[in-house]
């Protein structure tokens, strides 16, 4: 995976945004393997006075010192999904719409593009701004480079709003649900298949718990104002020695998205009530976090894009920075559904369109 900096060009931010999403889509940069974007960031970013830069492992920071009296935080992770045959990025048109075709053009660099050319052009932007582009977010929370520069410099966490790019199709997502995932596990009695009476089948034992997963119908839930649909669902099932062996343990995999009207621990009493006959192991968990559209910050840039804001289903990182008490939304270019696709494929028009709207609020006093 890792390649010479060297054999790559340099990251060029005076080229429009699509040109840019282009070309860091087309350098790799699957979980663990961040150095070479983060190194070509921060050469691109060397030469501005403006900007103060920090750089934790593979995250970077560059921020606007101009003692403005309030301070934004933007931020996009570089890291992407493992590649399936879509790479090298290609334009394809689609009724007459061009889209920018590839790994990470949706989640999510075609924001993080739309980022890093703006903090290169806004020298003086009406508030501070600090940029945040960090590793880490594809994979388990502990190694979330976000969640790790907060502890390393919370210092940089210092703001009165929050944007993360995620994907929203160039519209405001409000906060974001919860994320639980917990493992269920049955034990049996082991036995020869062919005298299968004298043991206790763990995976037969777990047909109840799958059962009320099927039946399950998931809540959709108002939180100020958005309204969040839940999912409970498995996610896996193992179990089984040999074929001619009664399993005497079998594990189901439970996956629970849930409301931001939750904490974890809620979450975590509401399963072991659903099913009590299971012994339960939690493997990950996430807060969720409330809209935050209370905050000044956060109505006028809702009104400055435009639309109506959403709620976001799935996990985002606007929730580590609701945790600090700082209101996030989610804003970027691309459609959620085509996050992590094989066919995944982002709208130029939305990263142009997104573009014009955060520089002109950035710009204009918000």
């Amino acid at each position: 995976m890792s390649t010479p900096a060297a054999a790559w060009p340099t990251l060029d931010l005076t080229a429009d945004s699509v040109a840019i999403t282009q070309a860091i889509c087309d350098i790799p940069s699957v979980s663990g393997h961040e150095t070479l974007l983060a190194d070509l960031i921060v050469d691109a970013l060397a030469g501005a006075s403006h900007l103060e830069i920090v750089r934790d492992g593979d995250t970077v920071v560059a921020r606007t010192n101009l003692g403005r009296e309030r301070r934004v935080v933007i931020a996009g992770h570089i890291d992407t999904v493992p590649i399936k045959d879509n790479l090298p990025t290609r334009f394809e048109t689609i009724a007459g719409e061009p889209f920018l075709w590839g790994r990470g053009t949706v989640d999510m660099k075609a924001g993080v593009a739309v980022q890093l050319k703006l903090a290169l052009e806004l020298v003086a932007p009406a508030v501070d701004v600090t940029w945040m582009w960090y590793d880490h977010e594809e994979v388990s929370a502990e190694l979330n480079g976000l969640g790790r520069l907060a502890r390393h410099r919370p210092d940089l966490f210092e703001g009165d709003f929050a944007i993360l790019g995620e994907p929203s199709n160039g519209q405001v997502e409000g906060g974001c649900n919860g994320n639980l995932r917990v493992e269920l596990r049955a034990y049996g009695l082991r036995a020869h298949s062919a005298r299968s009476w004298v043991g206790e089948n763990a995976i037969h034992k777990l047909v109840p718990a799958l059962d009320r997963l099927a039946a399950y119908e998931a809540a959709t839930i108002e939180v100020d104002g958005l309204a969040y649909r839940e999912g409970l669902n498995a996610v896996g099932i193992t179990g089984g020695i040999a074929g001619n062996v009664i399993p005497d343990e079998a594990m189901l995999h439970v996956n629970y998205r849930f409301a931001p009207n939750r904490t974890v621990a809620e979450a975590i009493d509401l399963i072991k009530e659903m099913f009590p006959e299971y012994e339960l192991t939690v493997v990950d968990e996430a807060e969720g976090a409330r809209p935050g559209l209370d905050a000044p910050l956060a109505q006028q840039f809702v009104r400055a894009v435009g639309g109506e804001a959403r709620p976001k289903y799935g996990w985002t990182d606007v929730a580590r920075f609701s945790a600090l008490g700082i209101p996030a939304v989610n804003y970027g270019p691309g459609d959620p559904l085509k996050a992590h696709a094989d066919d995944e494929r982002v709208s130029v028009d939305q990263i142009l369109s997104c573009e014009r709207a955060l520089r002109a609020w950035l710009s204009s006093g918000v």
